[in-house]
């Protein structure tokens, strides 16, 4: 392909190489210039243009990324249309990212001109989730590059579905152990689980007992079995992996170089796969039995040598419950505080009614929410919305807020989480989360929430109490539990890092009932109007 400044003259049928403006008419990039075209910029008095002119040879850039990343469409991968030289490849369905590393570096190594960028091996991924994205470069390429390319795609990419989808939990207990903290590693399990679009098949509650769990292993009917021990598995030998073997199981490895998630072990027992978590698995934050468990589930064998292999990445983030933090999150001086406005409910209970555009004086309830938070120390204010809804929208008109629009809003207060997160700035040092139907929370509960929040005294999560001692919203979440939040699943919002990150939960009172009163039916909304204003 030749490139670069020509006379006007031997510019038709070439590709414009860069936008235009001439004589009043907008020129594109790549657009194939014709007489038109050639006359507009003659009568503009240009002498010549800068073009790509592609030779016999050549593919055009959209020609060659269709049918490199075709190779790789399946069952499970789907591509896009390709645009300016450009296809995404897409999931069609939950599940793991499988990639031959080798064969991607092979194929970036063709050309410079065509390139491959994918997300990293063994990514978990949901339906609709980019995979990959495909870019010839210039305006055209060599039809022979092509070709090879399509060869290394060949393969390259495989998303493997789920083939795992009846799981068995074990679950042991002490004597004294709190129920909360059984129900706190079952719900843990469930939450990694709905994350692939699964569900627990059963959950076993037994002694930590040696016999009692080797019977709670061999009686699971479950494809895959579980364990999660009241206590940490310290040995090979220790109770848990001893119970395996007792149920006539191996164990192949225990201990893996990922932290945290060190103290897992994998064997196996009648033919299937025994997966030992480690106590962290109790909170949601990223750990090493995420990895095994999202291979397990999507038929991925899981030996020696993949264990051994995930020491290179294998230090995860810091997790909040760690006694000794590898690094101390930095001050709070000069780094910005956001505050998140859930608003994508869909007001169920409100029998028809809107309970966000409820009439607050000559503003509405989702109005009023964001003009107290923009009258606080807060530095943005992002409004949660379901998308298309032009009525709540509407409602926010003239105000300095961020929406953000939550695709899938009917999943609950996790998916505006999960969508907020991905737009807040890395700026952002903490983000404050509140209801958009709180009626009685004023400037005051957040600056309080800001005052308070202190990441050198372990005051990164600050709650709202009311006046009663009561706890309540807003809650501000400090940056370490950004990651967290991001992972948040269902209608349980930010509960379950609070339920994981409790020692750096610092209650902040604040004045009056408004921490925790909600208005969530019309007889609520009836109640709260003939006490607030009589």
């Amino acid at each position: 392909m030749k490139f670069g400044a020509v006379p006007l003259s031997k510019a038709e049928d070439a590709i414009l190489a860069h936008a235009s403006l001439i004589g009043g008419k907008r020129l594109r990039k790549g657009l194939v210039l014709g007489a038109a075209e050639i006359a507009t910029m003659k009568a503009a008095g240009l002498r010549e243009v800068i073009v790509a002119m592609p030779d016999a040879i050549d593919i055009d850039e959209n020609t060659a990324a269709t049918r490199v990343a075709g190779v790789a469409v399946g069952a499970h991968i789907s591509a896009t249309t390709a645009h300016a030289g450009r296809v995404n490849l897409i999931a069609g369905c939950a599940g793991v990212l499988d990639i031959d590393i080798s064969a991607v570096n092979r194929f970036n190594a063709i050309d410079p001109a065509i390139t491959l960028a994918t997300l990293p091996p063994f990514a978990r991924v949901a339906a609709g989730q980019l995979l990959a994205t495909l870019k010839i470069i210039p305006y055209a390429v060599k039809a022979d590059a092509v070709a090879a390319a399509a060869v290394q795609m060949a393969g390259a990419l495989l998303l493997r579905p789920v083939c795992l989808t009846k799981i068995s939990l074990v679950l042991s207990q002490t004597g004294g152990m709190k129920p909360s903290l059984l129900e706190k590693g079952r719900s843990a399990v469930e939450a990694r689980l709905a994350r692939l679009g699964l569900a627990l098949l059963e959950s076993h509650i037994v002694p930590h007992e040696t016999g009692a769990m080797a019977a709670a292993i061999s009686a699971a009917e479950g494809e895959l079995v579980l364990v999660l021990g009241a206590s940490a598995t310290c040995d090979i030998g220790d109770i848990a992996p001893e119970a395996v073997r007792q149920a006539g199981g191996e164990i192949m490895r225990f201990g893996i170089p990922v932290d945290p998630g060190n103290l897992l072990f994998i064997g196996s027992e009648g033919g299937r796969p025994v997966l030992g978590l480690p106590g962290c698995a109790r909170a949601l934050a990223l750990n090493g039995a995420d990895w095994v468990l999202e291979r397990l589930l999507c038929g991925i064998k899981v030996d020696e040598a993949m264990l051994v292999g995930m020491g290179v990445g294998g230090l995860l983030r810091e997790i909040p419950t760690r006694s000794q933090p590898r690094r101390a999150p930095s001050g709070k001086q000069g780094q910005k505080i956001a505050v998140l406005l859930l608003g994508a409910g869909q007001s169920r209970r409100m029998r028809g009614r809107d309970k966000l555009l409820e009439p607050m004086g000559a503003s509405t309830m989702l109005a009023h929410a964001a003009c107290q938070a923009l009258a606080s120390k807060a530095d943005a204010v992002f409004v949660a919305l379901p998308p298309g809804h032009d009525t709540r929208l509407k409602a926010l008109d003239g105000l300095n807020i961020t929406p953000v629009p939550v695709p899938d809003f009917a999943e609950g207060m996790g998916a505006s989480l999960r969508t907020a997160m991905a737009k807040i700035g890395g700026d952002v040092a903490a983000v404050i989360v509140a209801l958009a139907d709180m009626p009685e929370i004023t400037p005051a509960h957040y600056n309080a929430l800001i005052n308070a929040y202190d990441p050198e005294k372990k005051r990164e999560i600050c709650r709202a109490l009311a006046e009663d001692g009561t706890p309540g919203h807003p809650v501000l979440f400090g940056q370490r539990f950004f990651e967290s939040l991001a992972e948040a699943r269902g209608d349980a919002g930010g509960r379950a890092v609070l339920q994981s990150s409790e020692d750096y939960v610092y209650h902040v009172k604040t004045s009056g009932r408004g921490a925790v009163l909600d208005l969530d039916t019309p007889e609520a909304w009836a109640r709260w109007r003939q006490e607030s204003q009589p």
